[in-house]
C-alpha cells in the first residue's frame, strides 16, 4: 500500500511539472505560431514528456493488481 502510495505521488508531481511546461510553452501563439508549429515546437523540448511519463505512472499505480489481492 505504501509502495502504491509513493508511485502515485511521485507519478502526480512528475505530471504536474510537465502541465506547468506545456502551459508555460504556450506564450509560443503570442510569438505568432500556429497549432501545429506549438506541438513541433514542444515534441523537442524533453521536459514536456513529464506529463504523459506521470499519468502513466498514476495510471499503473492505481489500476496493476497488487500482489496479495485476497483483501
Amino acid at each position: 500500500m505504501a509502495v502504491r502510495l509513493f508511485f502515485l505521488l511521485t507519478g502526480f508531481g512528475i505530471s504536474v511539472s510537465g502541465g506547468i511546461s506545456l502551459v508555460a510553452y504556450l506564450n509560443v501563439f503570442a510569438a505568432g505560431m500556429g497549432y501545429w508549429d506549438y506541438l513541433q515546437f514542444i515534441s523537442a523540448k524533453p521536459e514536456c514528456y513529464l506529463l504523459p511519463i506521470g499519468v502513466t505512472i498514476v495510471a499503473l499505480s492505481i489500476f496493476l493488481p497488487s500482489r496479495n489481492d485476497n483483501e
